[in-house]
């Protein structure tokens, strides 16, 4: 159970007690996070007491109440939400700046964001050659689509992402390297392999790649300018899920050419299109002025690598 301070009072004469804590920041946005104060005494190993002491200290220090129950769990107060944000911009500045004294980056940390496809394809390889460069460094990888990983770069949240070149003109802030280009090809069970690509998305059961990805908005477009309309039974966002599907014979699907390591032992043909007006255009993007760049350009080296080894 929780343990609310609302009613609590803390003693402040000890010395220092009165200077804000950084930690006590970084267990308020925990307890934010999770909703709970117990669950941020689980993750920080500490009691719920503890938690409570803290962010206790840390309203008196700030002269306002920041949390409140509703129900089982606590939600910020309005004072509380508008710390949150700063908070969190307050914590990585201060990494940054241990970082930037540091020159060793060898136990830095490094925040990584990665599409799905990525996580189940080039990722483990490009941190098992990361990890023999800085074996001591601390990787934090974060899933998303990529218009959400392009955000979280340019506003300083993330360090690097692999994800999809974004459909627009890129600010010189950031760099970007692609790392490949993936057509579009029709995924089918190997005994249809010597059919028409056009006619398996005409005839049979189609498996959707979704719509809301880079590659499922280029399959749909693709679809639309051929005048094919297919007979939808799944849509679904995981290549490797997909590509599993269509080895059990369940449909037909078409998608990006993403030669990885999933393929292997799946009985999946992948039929060329005559016509290929689009290409998912993979690679990883990172800002230019980063605190991290020893770290980041490791990691952009083992992605080259990754590729190179994976075509």
């Amino acid at each position: 159970m929780d343990v609310m301070f609302d009613h609590l009072i803390m003693p402040l004469s000890s010395p220092g007690v009165t200077d804000m804590e950084t930690s006590y920041l970084s267990t308020f946005v925990l307890v934010v996070e999770s909703g709970s104060m117990s669950e941020a005494a689980r993750r920080l190993e500490v009691t719920p007491a503890a938690v409570a002491h803290q962010l206790k200290l840390l309203e008196r220090e700030l002269g306002t109440r920041l949390l409140t129950r509703a129900g089982r769990t606590v939600v910020p107060t309005e004072a509380g939400h508008r710390l949150v944000d700063r908070a969190s911009t307050i914590l990585r500045d201060l990494r940054n700046i241990k970082a930037a004294i540091n020159d060793d980056a060898a136990t830095g940390e490094l925040r990584l964001g990665a599409i799905n496809t990525a996580l189940h394809s080039l990722m483990p390889e490009i941190l098992a050659g990361f990890v023999k460069v800085y074996p001591d460094a601390r990787v934090e990888i974060r899933s998303a689509l990529s218009v959400e990983l392009y955000d979280a770069v340019l506003r300083g949240e993330l360090d690097a992402a692999i994800c999809l070149h974004p459909p627009f003109v890129m600010p010189k802030t950031l760099s970007w390297e692609q790392l490949c280009e993936e057509p579009l090809v029709v995924m089918a069970p190997a005994r249809w392999g010597q059919r028409d690509a056009h006619a398996l998305l005409r005839e049979e059961p189609f498996i959707r790649y979704n719509r809301i990805l880079g590659g499922g908005k280029q399959a749909d477009a693709y679809l639309r300018k051929a005048g094919i309309v297919p007979h939808e039974r799944f849509e679904l966002s995981s290549l490797p899920a997909i590509a599993m599907l269509v080895d059990r014979g369940l449909g037909v699907s078409l998608a990006p050419d993403a030669s990885v390591q999933w393929w292997r032992g799946l009985r999946v043909a992948r039929l060329p299109l005559a016509d290929q007006p689009y290409r998912r255009r993979f690679g990883i993007i990172w800002p230019r002025a980063s605190v991290r760049t020893r770290l980041i350009l490791a990691l952009v080296e083992q992605a080259r690598k990754a590729v190179s080894r994976s075509t």
